[in-house]
């Protein structure tokens, strides 16, 4: 799939109907801070959830976070008991893996899940961690010097930014 062809929307549609097919009732929506979050907000409504989201911030167990920082909006919030659930984790982009890697650090500091599945609107490729998407609605190939992640609107109606670094 090419940059042309993606419509964050469409692949939303595409993501909400494979998480259909894998989520179990008990099973929580956890997204990471902001795009996965976004996600997590949306399927808890699309699939008609009352339970509460959660969300979780890679910030605190980053290999990078001396030079990244915290930001305001990099936190962790998780409105349930992490011991023996069942998460489904939520990203708007896979690259490297390292963001998942510090998530992953960073739930287990709240207690140990019956398992993670993870979902990610695309898969981007360029792993440096073996990691890999349960679920995930698109795969595409960007340059390394290229970024891409979700915005959304006041609508809540979702797109992508690409930028070069």
């Amino acid at each position: 799939m090419s940059m042309l062809e993606l419509d964050a929307e469409a692949l939303y549609g595409d993501l909400l109907a494979s998480v259909k097919t894998v989520f179990k009732p008990g099973m929580r929506l956890m997204g990471i801070t902001s795009g996965g979050a976004w996600l997590a907000q949306r399927l808890q409504q699309d699939l008609g959830l009352n339970e509460p989201i959660g969300v979780i911030s890679s910030a605190m167990h980053r290999d990078d976070y001396a030079s990244r920082g915290m930001t305001t909006a990099a936190q962790t919030k998780i409105p349930f008991d992490v011991n023996g659930a069942h998460i489904l984790l939520l990203d708007d982009v896979l690259f490297t893996g390292r963001t998942i890697r510090a998530v992953v650090n960073e739930l287990f500091d709240f207690g140990r899940p019956a398992s993670i599945k993870l979902a990610v609107l695309v898969d981007r490729g360029g792993r440096e961690l073996p990691i890999s998407p349960d679920i995930y609605a698109a795969r595409i190939h960007l340059a390394a010097n290229q970024s891409l992640s979700l915005a959304r609107d006041d609508s809540g109606r979702f797109s992508f930014n690409v930028k070069v670094r």
